[in-house]
């Protein structure tokens, strides 16, 4: 075989004799160098400039990771008579939203348009890297995007935490199409507003979405948030006077 031969790409679909540029390759193939070539002048500061800022991005994206990193035994409390949500690991509070449950009050019966108590748990996520308001319908993008508190609109925006029922008083739950969700009607939240489903605004169900898997327990109580966190222990550092 001659050295002007054309050499048969490694990429299928190309055509024989050609790299992913659409260029022959021709001529002889080059080894590499028994030894490494030595840089040019600047070349090692220009490389430690290089390495520098790649550390920098990699730190910062190591933050960004930890701010949404949530322990896999943390629940969701959902407080009716606060209209709050918290993220709570073993007493411990990770974060907080104000929601909006039903203003039918509670309760897991068919059309009664309530929201179910007891332990539920996520069974279902959606709406994966969705803008935020865009419209979700029988859990699936309609591929419009809504602004917040647009007149006369109230569909399920942004991301959908699908919940499951764990209890003989909340077993209607997921049949129920009882969701965790964003609405664009946010001047309704911190009242009880929906139709039986746990509504956020869209940045908060964003973040929260990240933040939950499929799995994590979801307890909507009549109780208060105050009564699952426990009080911060003292610092150490901290004066007692």
């Amino acid at each position: 075989m001659s050295a002007t031969s054309r050499v048969a790409s490694p990429f299928k679909g190309e055509r024989q004799g050609e790299d992913l540029a659409g260029q022959c390759w021709r001529g002889k193939l080059r080894t590499p160098h028994s030894h490494p070539l030595p840089l040019r002048r600047g070349g090692a500061k220009k490389l430690q400039a290089i390495a520098s800022f790649v550390l920098v991005l990699t730190l910062v994206s190591l933050a960004e990771s930890r701010a949404l990193a949530t322990p896999l035994s943390a629940d969701m409390i959902v407080s009716v008579p606060d209209q709050e949500l918290a993220l709570v690991d073993r007493g411990k509070l990770i974060a907080r939203y104000s929601i909006s449950t039903s203003k039918f009050g509670t309760g897991d019966s068919n059309a009664s348009y309530r929201t179910p108590l007891g332990m539920l748990f996520v069974s279902a996520k959606i709406g994966e890297k969705l803008p935020a308001g865009a419209v979700i319908k029988n859990r699936t993008p309609t591929g419009e995007v809504i602004a917040v508190d647009a007149p006369g609109r109230d569909p399920v925006v942004s991301r959908v935490i699908w919940l499951r029922g764990m209890e003989a008083q909340n077993q209607k739950a997921r049949d129920r199409c009882i969701y965790i969700h964003g609405t664009p009607e946010e001047r309704r939240i911190g009242k009880p507003a929906s139709f039986g489903c746990i509504r956020m605004r869209s940045r908060d169900i964003i973040d929260l979405y990240e933040r939950v898997h499929i799995g994590t327990h979801v307890l909507i109580t009549l109780r208060r948030i105050h009564d699952f966190v426990k009080p911060e222990e003292p610092s150490l550092l901290a004066r007692s006077d």
